[in-house]
């Protein structure tokens, strides 16, 4: 047999020859599946790989077209990493698919939705962090309230408060709250105290800021407004009381099931605003250990810039908090597609992906491949894979080193990841 002539050079000829195979991530971390080119066990431990300066922060982004095991993927890495301790907080489940995760793991899912019992108030101070005296703590309860009535004020008027509208917030909540009293004489508030507060401003409260009352509350009407639809409105009945089922953040995994609010994306973020100012107080305690924040159908969330700027901070004080957040969507144009070109929504979704060491992509559609490869840095070789992987097939981004791998489920973990039952 005689072949053809050839020439090239070692740098060339390297990626011809059949024994280089990349060496792996090691074997601290949880299991995932087998590495093609290797045949070897994959596994992956954020944390770990952050000590070793493989990654330069934890966080994941996980990108796949529907049906190709994307979601597969998440729940049974949350799954096997709380086996290893890591705490697994979902603050919004849109699908209702993580629940028998949470079952599996010993906590029952929290369900919100209309005419449903449970309520959460959204102003609850939450688990105090265990390094705070009474004067920071009080001091961070209060920050985190007008934080989170911004963000919700925000979110429903679908744009960046005015100065009185903000000052207002922060008058109401002082004068809801008793602020001037002792630390243990303060009153933990409910959104329709704030609400009437804010619809009936007095006086003394309006002088703070050299107005008056009247002017007050005409200036921050629609602020107050929007604040109102979650007490009285058509979101009623699921912020605008006390805490009925406390999330248990010592609990190995908790999941928010936002399935009945599903359609309805103002409200869903909405709730996941409140979730997350929950879940901060249990994300800032330096004895919380290891967490996973896992973002489902992220790409919804990200239309909300209030929502998104409270992700970017997560996302920013991921290695200070010991988390790592996963950001789950269908394909990398969603990032450029949650807002207008060129508008703070869409800048700060990219930037949520320039800040993710490590990037997961399984099959995407042919128009998506160019995409992908643009803003991931993949090689020709990579990008072509992308057309072709099979069900369970994902292209890892680890830092700066590259994986094919095969997901490999358990026998006992089809129940966890089954979203097609309702198909049979």
């Amino acid at each position: 047999m005689r072949l053809p002539f050839h020439r090239g050079t070692t740098a060339n000829l390297q990626a011809a020859y059949p024994f280089v195979v990349e060496s792996g991530l090691g074997s601290e971390g949880a299991y995932v599946g087998r590495e093609v080119g290797s045949g070897t066990s994959f596994v992956f431990d954020p944390w770990h790989l952050y000590a070793r300066q493989v990654l330069s922060n934890p966080n994941i982004l996980l990108a796949g077209v529907l049906g190709r095991g994307k979601s597969s993927l998440a729940k049974t890495l949350a799954y096997r990493l709380a086996a290893f301790g890591v705490g697994i907080y979902v603050s919004a489940d849109p699908k209702g698919e993580w629940a028998p995760v949470a079952r599996a793991l010993g906590v029952e899912p929290l369900t919100l939705g209309r005419g449903l019992a449970s309520r959460i108030n959204p102003l609850d101070a939450g688990r105090r962090p265990s390094d705070l005296d009474d004067e920071g703590w009080v001091a961070e309860i209060r920050a985190r309230r007008i934080g989170l009535l911004q963000a919700l004020s925000e979110t429903g008027l679908e744009r960046r408060l005015r100065p009185v509208e903000r000052n207002a917030l922060v008058l109401a909540l002082d004068e809801t709250t008793r602020a001037h009293a002792s630390p243990g004489r303060q009153a933990v508030p409910i959104l329709p105290d704030v609400v009437e507060v804010l619809m009936r401003p007095t006086e003394e409260m309006a002088s703070l800021i050299g107005m008056t009352a009247s002017d007050l509350a005409t200036q921050s009407r629609d602020a107050t407004l929007e604040l109102r639809r979650l007490v009285v409105g058509d979101l009623a009945g699921l912020f605008d009381g006390p805490t009925t089922h406390p999330l248990d953040f010592d609990a190995p995994c908790q999941v928010v099931d936002t399935s009945r609010l599903s359609g309805d994306d103002t409200a869903i973020a909405l709730l996941m605003s409140c979730a997350s100012a929950w879940m901060e107080t249990a994300l800032t305690d330096p004895n919380s250990g290891h967490r996973l924040v896992v973002y489902d159908e992220a790409w919804r969330m990200m239309r909300i810039p209030a929502l998104v700027r409270r992700m970017q901070s997560h996302w920013k004080l991921s290695r200070a908090w010991g988390i790592s957040n996963m950001a789950v969507v269908h394909r990398l144009s969603d990032l450029g597609a949650v807002g207008d070109a060129g508008s703070e929504a869409v800048a700060l979704a990219r930037g949520l992906l320039a800040d993710c060491s490590t990037r997961i992509v399984y099959a995407q559609e042919s128009d998506q491949v160019g995409v992908t490869a643009s803003s991931l840095g993949l090689t020709d070789v990579e990008a072509h894979l992308l057309n072709g992987f099979p069900v369970g097939r994902g292209l890892w981004k680890v830092g700066r080193r590259s994986f094919v791998v095969d997901h490999v489920l358990g026998p006992h973990e089809a129940a966890l990841i089954d979203t097609d039952s309702r198909m049979r």
